[in-house]
């Protein structure tokens, strides 16, 4: 059986930790700061902590990152990043650039169950949840990889591999742990986004928890007949009881829920399906994300021509509605929206 991990554990209990083995809290508080604000993971090195202590930490725990198996470049600067758990499991997080802005899209399970007709991540089933270590792992490494460019990632999106709000405890103490300012990582909540494809009590939990970070919908249809063909989940939590639930997150000041749409040729493109997709988010503050479907080997789907695309983006502007389309970074290695697939064990 391995030791426990350093990483994914909040400040107040490695806190604890170093009360247990005969320190003080003060000494928890050192190694959140080291771990989490300099990400340095090797005990030996963290020199202000007694020797004693740290021996003590090394035969009761370990401070573990995921290993990167592979990095795969894109033509437009994306990296993808295959990661292999220590279990033989492997997860893809992608690195994506836009200017002075460093996306990092993590991964939450290793594959995912909610099986949306679409997705090619949704056809490996799902394996296992991610530990809290495991999720916050993707980011510390993804940045020690930029410390030699200068950089660091500036924003997250949950919205790689799995379903966040299914994994609801290690998501909720991995954003705590991103969040905190004093001895965590440190990032607004304004720049982290969490992504799911319409679990009602998870978004309901999710905003009691005063966390503050951006709400996506995975929506992809305004109307129950389409949104159940394309998404399974759909029958247990329909359009209305999504909807309703969205209405009560809690938002700041200038906050918008985002909207993801895929458009598929035939299915959610017409003019038609645009104006429901308008009537449905009055009163709403929310902005649109349009993503042409990215194509995968064996897929019943295919993109819509870029006047359809076009077309639909212009009744949801005319309705008043903020909407980009969002041409997928990372499309050319298997990296864009919906194309996440790792062999689950080596």
């Amino acid at each position: 059986m391995s030791s426990p991990n350093l990483v994914g554990l909040l400040p107040a209990e490695l806190e604890d930790l170093a009360v247990e083995l005969g320190a003080s809290r003060y000494r928890g508080r050192q190694l959140a700061t080291w771990i989490y604000r300099k990400g340095v993971v090797d005990l030996d090195a963290m020199t202000d902590l007694a020797k004693e202590f740290r021996t003590a930490l090394a035969e009761r725990a370990e401070v573990a990152l995921p290993d990167v198996e592979r990095v795969t470049p894109s033509q437009d600067g994306s990296r993808k990043l295959v990661f292999r758990l220590q279990d033989g499991a492997r997860i893809s997080a992608v690195l994506m650039p836009d200017d002075d802005r460093i996306t990092l899209c993590l991964s939450t399970q290793v594959g995912c169950g909610f099986a949306c007709t679409f997705c090619l991540t949704g056809t490996m089933g799902l394996e296992r949840n991610l530990t809290a270590g495991e999720i916050v792992g993707q980011l510390m490494v993804a940045n020690r990889m930029l410390e030699g460019e200068a950089r660091r990632v500036t924003h997250l999106v949950f919205m790689g591999m799995g379903e966040p709000l299914a994994n609801y405890d290690a998501l909720v103490t991995s954003l705590r742990i991103l969040t905190d300012v004093k001895l965590g990582i440190g990032y607004s909540p304004r720049r982290i986004t969490v992504s799911t494809v319409g679990l009602v009590k998870g978004i309901e939990r999710l905003g009691g928890e005063n966390l503050k970070v951006n709400l996506a919908i995975s929506l992809h249809a305004a109307d129950d007949e389409t949104r159940n063909k394309l998404m399974p989940v759909n029958r247990s939590w329909n359009v209305e009881a999504l909807m309703a639930a969205i209405r009560t997150y809690p938002l700041a000041p200038r906050q918008r829920v985002f909207f993801e749409y895929v458009l598929l040729a035939g299915v959610n493109d017409s003019p038609e399906a645009a104006g429901r997709l308008a009537r449905l988010l009055r009163g709403v503050r929310a902005k649109v994300n349009l993503i042409p479907f990215n194509d995968w080997e064996g897929a019943e789907w295919s993109r819509p021509p870029i006047a359809r695309i076009l077309a639909f983006q212009a009744v949801l502007l005319d309705a008043g509605i903020t909407t980009t389309v969002r041409w997928s970074k990372g499309e050319d290695i298997g990296a864009a929206c919906g194309q996440l697939r790792e062999p689950i064990l080596a």
